[in-house]
């Protein structure tokens, strides 16, 4: 049975931060996974041509050992074992997944708020602070994204929970409360 991307990024996702927590080397792997991010992302198709068959398996080599080469420990390691497991077309998600467990541990909250209108800075500075407060972080780093059809209100996605303050939400709740 084929695993579903996601879930075979976090798994590798989680045993790569494991180790580097267990090595004491969370940082240094974090800073080097950035710098993998940066190559996978100015090359797209890279990590499809390293898992499909458009190539042989000797010129996917010759590809591999140039990326492996500014890599070593940990990282050269867990390059190899995706290479041969024919996952490279997940290594972005690998990535994602790292730096989640990542920011958790240095207290950064992730997530997405959702408003009807763009945010000022120091609305959306208040806001992302109280949010991070409210969940018990240090810090929030949220995406922003503007949604008209929310009329108004906040919507606030993190840590697989939705808080749905909107007021096309509000609206849509009263609506069936007074239907009953």
């Amino acid at each position: 049975m084929k695993l579903d991307k996601n879930t075979v990024a976090k798994r590798y996702g989680k045993s790569l931060y494991e180790l580097a927590a267990e090595k004491g080397q969370v940082e240094d792997i974090y800073q080097k996974l950035l710098v993998l991010r940066e190559i996978f992302e100015a090359a797209p198709d890279l990590g499809d041509i390293l898992s499909d068959r458009r190539l042989n398996m000797q010129e996917k080599r010759s590809i591999m050992d140039e990326l492996v080469k500014n890599f070593d420990g940990m990282i050269y390691n867990a390059l190899e074992v995706i290479f041969q497991y024919g996952r490279m077309y997940d290594l972005l998600l690998i990535i994602d997944e790292y730096e989640k467990r990542y920011d958790e541990s240095m207290g950064v909250l992730l997530g997405s708020i959702t408003t009807a209108i763009p945010l000022k800075k120091e609305q959306k500075t208040k806001l992302t602070t109280n949010i991070a407060q409210k969940f018990g972080y240090k810090i929030a780093n949220l995406q922003e994204k503007v949604d008209p059809a929310i009329v108004g209100g906040i919507i606030v996605e993190t840590n697989g929970k939705v808080i749905d303050g909107s007021l096309k939400t509000r609206i849509e709740n009263l609506r069936n409360e007074l239907s009953k």
